[in-house]
């Protein structure tokens, strides 16, 4: 990958897509990991004001840390770049009291985990509303549109993805281009829902290296009965998520009436 010269275009894409929509910056949120690590900066290096949004709720103190870490770093770099934090937690506990109390269950909790995406969410859209900035969604391509690893209109409600084009190992590369603080590069990835210390492999099953693996080799048509063991395994859990996650990947449904029952 030439790398300096994918930095360039996604700029010059970030640049050209604010510009022709007639909007004056961007938001996004900064969680400390890797990818929203990448997607600040690159919009960074727009010259387009660019605000970072930590949104806490019950979050690990070293994911914090390393958005502290990585916002200040950035405005060290781009005069252009501001930051707000807006705490969350007591939002959710709210959220909480005041929906219908639910036996815990894996489903209960992943409902709530997703429900803190879907606030980050509306706070994004807060702030872009008030600026008329964009939203950047910092999903790769590998979460997007290999495993549907996000929450739909959570950080799956975005203006434009800049990033979702890039394998998660070439986000790394990037990153590493662009001078991504070395602690957000070399922290385990999470999606930072859950109040603990759970990867992004605890919850998937597979490490990023691995998805790439059989995205590429279901791109080539290569199927689970082309494989064995460990490979068998990780191919056919890439599919299982591929297929039932389709519902995140393509447009909303929309049930289309015959006209002859509207005439």
């Amino acid at each position: 990958m030439q790398t300096d010269k994918v930095v360039d275009h996604i700029v010059n894409w970030l640049k050209e897509y604010a510009t022709n929509a007639g909007m004056n910056g961007f938001v996004v949120g900064v969680s400390g990991g890797i990818d929203s690590g990448l997607t600040s900066t690159l919009c960074a290096m727009t010259g387009f004001p660019t605000l970072c949004i930590e949104m806490p709720i019950h979050q690990a103190l070293s994911q914090v840390t390393r958005a502290q870490e990585h916002i200040a770093q950035l405005k060290a770099r781009y005069n252009n770049v501001s930051s707000v934090e807006v705490e969350l937690t007591e939002f959710f506990e709210t959220f909480k009291r005041a929906v219908p109390e639910e036996a815990e269950s894996e489903q209960s909790n992943l409902s709530l985990a997703n429900a803190r995406a879907r606030m980050r969410m509306t706070t994004l859209y807060y702030f872009a509303g008030l600026k008329r900035y964009l939203v950047a969604g910092t999903g790769n391509k590998v979460e997007d549109f290999g495993v549907g690893f996000y929450t739909k209109y959570g950080d799956g409600g975005v203006d434009l993805s800049p990033i979702a084009d890039l394998m998660k190992s070439e986000v790394y590369d990037l990153a590493a281009f662009v001078n991504v603080p070395m602690s957000i590069q070399k922290a385990k990835p999470t999606d930072g829902l859950w109040g603990d210390d759970r990867s992004d492999e605890d919850q998937i099953g597979a490490t990023y290296d691995q998805l790439e693996w059989a995205m590429l080799e279901d791109e080539q048509g290569n199927t689970a009965s082309d494989f064995t063991g460990e490979q068998k395994r990780v191919f056919e859990l890439y599919k299982r998520l591929n297929t039932i996650n389709q519902h995140k990947m393509n447009p909303i449904p929309v049930c289309e009436i015959p006209n002859y029952l509207k005439n």
